[in-house]
């Protein structure tokens, strides 16, 4: 037998329900601490497999809704045994509840989840406790607080970086795209100490790398570096706020977008700015893919907090181009001010993808790691409060995987899928969504991680 491992330097062993306070988002981050904390080790024990081929009795999955009109008002869910050989999903069958299996206790079977946007090379998880320092005000402030700090992180960053990565674990997430610094302070170490924590942590957790000039290209140089980093297994190339850090769109977004293209990557840059300098970025780049198609279906915007403060119909326009060019939006889902326009994104088949970003660095004290969490605020925020909204949301924390289509037929899990899958405490995916369920099993790649 194995035991729901949470370490304690990862998640407070005693929450009361007194702490349970004030804001909603407060609220659903200690609930999932909480559930951690306080849950009794035998419902939350799961036998370990002795191989990589085995089965699992008392599945719970997804098998239809049920109408009241044509209004969804409940999921049906049926008992599983589910067959896992050499990492895949061999068989589904009806439940046999004596069968010789590892019991999954009725558990909610739903797709692993995904981080689709965090910087698993910068963190302070792992040290002690330090807030934002209310000095550092702009994006220049953090670069300059960053070129003194990185020199003694980077002592320490393959283990912090593995501890982040068990506490995005411990929250169902088995894969994440990760930007990561490239810049002259840390030139191509902070790359080299990700890669050494992923080639640790390799038989449990994936992920897909982007190449960031944190520091910007030209404001600290860091082209050469780049340019070296694109041949070292990274998977994107990125950017950052090319007018407010190097005075300009053309110059950096070309260097860009001509390094993904001589090696093949994708791109993802981050975009901060907001107006025209940021609204005028992403039209660059939108006619830089329509000129370019390999880059269709791989290039992103993080953050994109100018679409933020468009008037309807801009909103609309852009939209429509952004879907036309098979781009994605990587958001954080900000919580406070004017929201991001995601129902209009996906109305135009934006590829949308969520992201814990920071988890208590020194950009941003908070961060859970629960991506589950950012599915639950996005139903907060635009209000998705019905069974079916609810099902549907949860496609932000599973990188766009649901259990039902939106006709309420299954379509995951099916034999020859990836064996890559959490066990919730929960009765379907909008009590999921709406609870931040407690992820009781991570299984990715076939191995019960926890």
């Amino acid at each position: 037998m194995f035991v729901f491992q949470i370490l304690t330097t990862m998640i407070p062993q005693s929450i009361t329900r007194k702490n349970f306070i004030k804001s909603s988002s407060i609220l659903l981050a200690s609930s999932c601490l909480l559930a951690a904390g306080e849950a009794d080790a035998t419902e939350n024990s799961l036998s370990k497999p002795a191989g990589k081929n085995y089965t699992l009795k008392n599945v719970r999955l997804e098998t239809g809704f049920e109408y009241d009109g044509e209004d969804v008002i409940h999921t049906k869910t049926e008992l599983f045994t589910v067959e896992i050989e050499d990492g895949k999903i061999k068989n589904i069958a009806p439940n046999q509840p004596n069968a010789k299996a590892i019991d999954a206790k009725g558990w909610l079977m739903l797709p692993a989840f995904k981080d689709m946007h965090i910087h698993l090379d910068k963190t302070y998880y792992g040290l002690p406790w330090q807030a934002h320092l209310k000095k550092n005000k702009s994006v220049k402030d953090m670069i300059a607080f960053e070129q003194q700090i990185i020199p003694d992180l980077l002592k320490t960053s393959v283990t912090r970086t593995e501890k982040l990565i068990e506490l995005l674990q411990s929250y169902g997430t088995g894969y994440a795209r990760s930007h990561v610094n490239i810049e002259p302070t840390s030139k191509l170490d902070s790359l080299k100490h990700l890669q050494t924590a992923l080639e640790h942590k390799k038989d449990s957790f994936e992920a897909e790398l982007v190449a960031f000039p944190q520091h910007g290209l030209y404001y600290t140089q860091s082209t050469e570096l780049m340019k070296e980093a694109a041949k070292m297994d990274i998977d994107f190339i990125g950017g950052l706020d090319p007018t407010s850090i190097d005075g300009g769109i053309e110059k950096h977004m070309d260097f860009v977008i001509q390094l993904a293209l001589d090696h093949g990557k994708g791109i993802d840059i981050h975009l901060h700015e907001s107006g025209d300098p940021g609204i005028k970025t992403i039209e660059y780049l939108i006619a830089k893919v329509m000129e370019n198609p390999v880059l269709k279906g791989k290039t992103f915007v993080s953050h994109a907090f100018a679409l933020r403060y468009l008037d309807k119909a801009k909103t609309e326009e852009i939209a429509e181009k952004i879907g036309a060019a098979k781009m994605g939006i990587a958001s954080t889902i900000p919580m406070t001010g004017t929201p991001m326009p995601i129902p209009t994104l996906y109305k135009y088949g934006v590829d949308v993808v969520a992201g814990n970003d920071c988890i208590v660095d020194h950009w941003s004290t908070f961060g859970t790691g629960s991506i589950l969490q950012k599915a639950n605020v996005a139903a907060q925020v635009y209000g998705y409060r019905t069974e079916f909204d609810l099902s549907r949301i949860l496609k932000l924390a599973t990188g766009n995987i649901l259990p039902l289509s939106d006709k309420g037929d299954r379509q995951w899990p099916k034999a020859g899928d990836k064996a890559n899958v959490v066990l919730v405490d929960a009765s379907c995916s909008a009590e999921a969504v709406s609870r931040v369920s407690p992820v009781k099993s991570l299984i990715q790649g076939g191995k019960v991680v926890f």
